[in-house]
């Protein structure tokens, strides 16, 4: 999102962003005192570890120690960035964006805001027709047929359009809406002859596409038996709001099941995805048609670091799955393949054998190369020169675009054995396909990294300064000029209390939130919530702190001289040296025996 967040604006629409509230939109919140808790939804717990502080607008979780402000826990749990989190919150809180770097976007916000009206207002109609009127018969018996359950139907909002030509004209007329804006959302179509509008979804089952938000941009109208119409899917166009590359359908009901499970099921239909997820099985999506584009894997990536393909198991669904491969492998997505027993797709399957059954397809999936060697094995005679070659071409091909050498001899190996033949000859032959960047690549081996060590917690004094200093603005003052941040043993203690007394002396202090928003350190932000996060009163603050800060201050003096001592114990140290290392340490003890100026109240 281009254009410039002014911090007024970020801080109107915190202000207006009750974290209780927001969070309690997610996540069932029960009060423990001043507080409220929940089940972490960022880890698996059966004991609540998140902790929401209204006092500071703040959460942290005392089991995976993720911890912000409102603005980091929609970032966190919607796996969007800051500014979409920014947006999401703002149209919550009918707070208008106003970006200066981009002239007309008030009146494109507007254009969008009268689409998504719109669209939520016809689903409605239309899931109104479905439910009660005679126009919506045959859409009712279709869904009965097909086995779908009314709390499904409910929950996708699944609605029928009358076989009519002017139905939503009429319907846009009575709700006063601009049939030009009507047009503009797909929804009606302009005659050029005559300058009148006709439908364009008529006698059709409707599915609302939903964005991330759950909001409707879009519909896909599926025919129903007895229609003549060659087309079985009518779409809506792309608008202000709709761009079909940019869309799952479901994502917006399936994301958290996503996230949880690390894996996304990706399949074709909407009546498939409503099976599978009506019978349990939920981290699953469908893209708007069997094209897979590069901007459908990123989004994949947000939530996810596996796809399982879930096609249809004809020759256009197996091409869709192979033509996937390399918008997946781009986002850096393990793949595997869920091929369907013919002649079934998810929603007959799970209708015939059942969830479970379903769930060990997903689970036995093939990897994306076992089962092309297997589709390319099917689909080439590999008793001829020519078929064999056609598998060795294309096995190359897709295993040199994921630049991974294990891959490459894994399933040169595997070709081997399928096409009865030495695994060097085949080695060999994909060393001959390998385009120069991958030669390139493979000569310059990458160091191995090792893992960080974990970093190990503040101690119980440095913890408790954190808690004061955050909890109390009035002592920072004081803090300020009687703390030396070197007295700080730990890094990421002494860098927050560091950037607050800083915030401080520069008059930039607005409140903890915004404060947090400045610190790019997760460690940084989580050692603040879970220090405010606590709920124990702390009584005569002022007092507690000159104690901590003069305690804080002799264990630094300690340090010094237990150190001075052991380098004055070096032989190679001179005796000029040693003398220095003496008065250093006479010097530490004088320091540790002077007393700290009083807080002033």
């Amino acid at each position: 999102m281009a254009g410039f967040l002014s911090p007024a604006t970020r801080e109107q629409i915190r202000a207006a962003s009750d974290i209780v509230d927001i969070i309690g939109s997610y996540l069932p919140l029960k009060r423990n005192g001043a507080n409220f808790t929940a089940l972490c939804p960022f880890h698996k717990e059966k004991s609540p570890s998140f902790n929401v502080t209204p006092r500071t607008q703040t959460f942290h979780c005392f089991g995976c120690h993720k911890g912000g402000d409102v603005f980091a826990f929609v970032q966190d749990y919607e796996a969007i960035g800051f500014m979409d989190a920014v947006r999401r919150l703002a149209e919550r809180a009918k707070i208008p964006l106003e970006f200066d770097q981009q002239p007309g976007a008030p009146e494109s916000r507007h254009l969008k805001d009268q689409l998504l009206q719109i669209h939520d207002q016809i689903a409605t109609r239309w899931q109104n027709c479905l439910a009660n009127e005679a126009a919506g018969q045959r859409a009712r018996d279709y869904l009965a047929k097909r086995g779908v359950a009314a709390d499904a139907i409910k929950l996708f909002r699944i609605g029928a359009a009358p076989e009519l030509w002017d139905d939503t004209v009429n319907w846009a007329k009575s709700k006063n809406f601009d049939l030009e804006v009507v047009g503009k959302a797909g929804l009606i179509i302009r005659k050029e002859e005559t300058g009148n509008y006709y439908d364009r979804f008529r006698g059709r089952l409707m599915f609302p596409i939903c964005d991330e938000q759950g909001r409707v941009v879009a519909f896909s109208g599926r025919v129903l038996p007895g229609d003549e119409s060659p087309a079985k899917y009518v779409n809506s166009p792309e608008t202000a709001i709709f761009t079909k590359s940019k869309i799952f359908y479901g994502l917006d009901k399936s994301k958290r099941a996503i996230l949880d499970a690390g894996s996304a099921i990706i399949c074709e239909g909407q009546l498939d995805l409503i099976a599978c997820f009506m019978s349990g099985v939920q981290n699953i999506v469908a893209p708007q048609g069997t094209a897979f584009t590069d901007q459908h894997a990123r989004i994949i990536k947000r939530y996810a670091n596996e796809v399982v393909l879930c096609f249809d198991s004809d020759n256009a669904g197996q091409n869709a799955i192979v033509r996937s491969l390399d918008h997946l492998l781009a986002a850096e997505l393990a793949v595997r393949v869920v091929v369907v027993p013919p002649p079934h797709d998810p929603d007959s399957f799970i209708k015939e054998f059942g969830a479970d059954k379903f769930r060990e397809l997903i689970a036995n999936a093939a990897g994306f190369f076992d089962y092309l060697l297997n589709r390319l094995c099917a689909t080439n005679d590999a008793a001829t020169d020519k078929g064999r070659l056609a598998i060795l071409r294309s096995m190359a091909e897709a295993l040199h675009k994921t630049g991974n050498r294990v891959l490459l001899d894994t399933h040169a190996q595997k070709t081997a054995l399928r096409l009865g033949v030495p695994p060097e000859a085949v080695r060999a032959e994909f060393r001959k396909a390998t385009p120069e960047k991958y030669v390139a690549a493979e000569n310059e081996l990458e160091p191995e990294v090792p893992a960080d060590l974990e970093t190990p917690p503040p101690s119980p004094l440095e913890f408790y300064l954190l808690k004061l200093i955050f909890l109390h603005d009035e002592l920072v003052a004081w803090a300020a000029a009687h703390l030396d941040v070197n007295w700080i043993a730990h890094l990421a203690t002494r860098q927050t209390i560091e950037q607050r007394f800083v915030a401080h002396e520069h008059e930039t202090w607005q409140n903890l939130g915004a404060f947090l928003d400045g610190c790019e350190s997760p460690e940084l932000r989580s050692l603040i919530t879970e220090a405010v996060a606590e709920e124990r009163k702390i009584p005569n603050p002022e007092t507690q702190l000159a104690d901590l800060v003069l305690k804080l201050r002799n264990q630094f003096l300690d340090r010094q001289i237990a150190s001075s001592i052991m380098l004055a114990s070096q032989p190679q140290i001179s005796d000029a040296g040693k003398n220095e290392l003496l008065h250093a340490q006479q010097e530490f003890r004088r320091l540790r025996r002077e007393p700290l100026s009083p807080l002033e109240k």
